[in-house]
């Protein structure tokens, strides 16, 4: 195995781990810090850090053509993408918004459908996007007496917005090749997607409520180290070598570190409904992993 896919292999692990209790994190934070700026803050501090380093290592800037490129990813990927997942937190449980994003493989492989070359939809593929969307249907049943409430609803559809945002980010990101290094990139997104973050939290007036205790401050600086500085570069660097499809399945690990640390930590109710739609979804994902490699091995064998 080549150095840079060791590097990738355990930039992937790291994701695995460190995203399952960024969701934890966010949801004591966002408890006392209104969720743009707390949002934008920890990328705008992050990403000037990150890019210290690189210079320091002699990494060169972005040219102007990839410059637009990177401030495109940025916002879909950050900018929109994690907004959303803050914003969601206000009113939905850490497992809930964890397995509901378990659902990116499926939206990365519908949206990748459309793109002219890519990989299509086999009946492997087809049966595992089936089964994720009952799972996702049967957490929808459980919860229909929740959706009545108009904050936990938004809570529910932020986070589709979320995944949505990050499958076409992650997709733009793997076709659109950019000459820039992976980690340069990631640092121009951070603060491109911190500033987009912050302008939105100042003009709805975010800073009136803005108030950094003690809870806030260890959370802001949680995600600014491992969420953002280890975290999204790990992210960035994993899918500019490794397969999206591959990279997503980060998601089969964080919703199980989610889920136990919310009900750890927070006292978050797990009913057997729910673990039932978590085995459910996990198992269309795996499918949908399964049917994606082997299209893509029948791809290598010469006809």
């Amino acid at each position: 195995m080549k150095k840079t896919n060791i590097y990738a292999y355990l930039s992937w692990v790291s994701i695995c781990i460190i995203w399952g209790t960024t969701y934890l994190v966010i949801r004591i934070g966002v408890e006392s810090l209104p969720p743009m700026l707390f949002a934008g803050i920890r990328w705008v501090v992050a990403g000037p850090i990150l890019l210290l380093v690189l210079r320091l290592k002699k990494i060169k800037f972005p040219n102007r053509e990839d410059f637009k490129h990177i401030a495109f990813i940025g916002i879909l990927l950050i900018g929109f993408a994690n907004a959303f997942v803050v914003i969601a937190e206000q009113w939905i449980p850490t497992g809930l918004a964890s397995l509901l994003i378990t659902t990116l493989p499926f939206w990365i492989v519908i949206f990748e459908f459309f793109i002219p070359n890519s990989y299509r939809i086999n009946r492997i593929v087809f049966f595992g996007l089936l089964l994720g969307f009952l799972g996702i249907l049967l957490i929808f049943w459980n919860e229909l007496g929740n959706l009545i409430n108009t904050e936990y609803f938004l809570g529910i559809l932020a986070i589709l917005g979320a995944a949505f945002s990050w499958s076409i980010g992650s997709l733009y990101s793997k076709y659109k090749r950019l000459k820039t290094h992976p980690l340069m990139s990631a640092s121009f997104q951070m603060i491109i997607a911190g500033c987009f973050q912050i302008s939105i939290g100042l003009i709805l007036g975010e800073q009136n409520s803005f108030s950094l205790d003690r809870n806030g401050f260890l959370s802001m600086l949680y995600l600014i180290i491992f969420g953002s500085l280890f975290g999204y570069a790990a992210y960035i660097y994993a899918i500019s070598v490794l397969p999206v499809s591959l990279v997503a399945t980060y998601t089969y690990i964080n919703p199980m570190i989610a889920i136990f640390l919310g009900w750890f930590i927070l006292d978050e109710r797990i009913n057997a409904t729910m673990i039932f739609a978590a085995i459910i979804i996990l198992s269309g994902v795996a499918l949908v992993q399964y049917g994606n490699l082997k299209q893509e091995k029948n791809k290598k064998i010469p006809a």
